[in-house]
């Protein structure tokens, strides 16, 4: 049994301004500096063996003080980065809700087939974490791993763990700070956390998968 603590980054400007982010590289704001802090604290005692993360610099610094707090390994996925959201990225979404309501339904509905222009579809995002995530599991068979990733491909992943549906993923879209623990071989959530401040901190470098 592998159990996987998905972790949402702490927040960063646009993710407090309801901008979309995408794959947009953002360090994180004071307000994700104190959610990163509160989240090691809280999964502090969790026997996490090697924390995971996507190669964005929010995900990095939030694996980084995980992994100091769990004295785990942390290493950078290229596999892990969040979805291209093409030209929509840095746009508000209430800016797109209200500009263009037929494609904003049109995620909300059917988002695997859904592309932004310029963007990637949810279902190629998908293909390139999928084998990513077994693999994981099964080299980390038996231990507990966390896996460090922005929205929405964080619900995206989350999803294929407990094999449910996405959901709504404009409302992911603006989640951040939060985790939850999925035991992969039952599909289980075992348990959620969701916080809302943290810090960023320290040494050890990571390697890069």
């Amino acid at each position: 049994m592998c159990n996987v603590v998905v972790v949402r980054p702490g927040s960063t400007l646009f993710d407090e301004q309801e901008r979309i982010k995408g794959s947009l590289d953002m360090p994180l704001s004071a307000s994700g500096i104190e959610q990163v802090h509160r989240i090691a604290s809280e999964i502090a005692k969790l026997p996490i063996s090697t924390v995971y993360c996507g190669p964005c610099e929010s995900a990095q610094s939030t694996a980084k003080e995980i992994a100091e707090h769990t004295r785990a390994k942390w290493k950078v996925c290229d596999c892990f980065r969040n979805l291209d959201h093409g030209l929509w990225q840095g746009k508000l979404i209430d800016e797109l809700r209200r500009q263009q309501p037929r494609l904003f339904k049109q995620l909300q509905e059917n988002p695997r087939s859904f592309c932004p222009p310029g963007g990637e579809t949810v279902a190629e995002a998908e293909a390139r974490v999928e084998k990513l995530i077994v693999k994981l599991c099964k080299k980390h068979s038996n231990e507990t791993i966390a896996v460090v990733i922005p929205e929405p491909l964080a619900s995206l992943i989350a999803a294929k763990l407990k094999e449910t549906d996405l959901g709504d993923l404009w409302k992911s879209e603006c989640d951040y700070g939060s985790w939850e623990m999925i035991d992969s071989d039952t599909h289980d959530t075992i348990g959620t956390q969701l916080v809302s401040n943290r810090v960023v901190g320290a040494n050890s470098s990571p390697s890069v998968v």
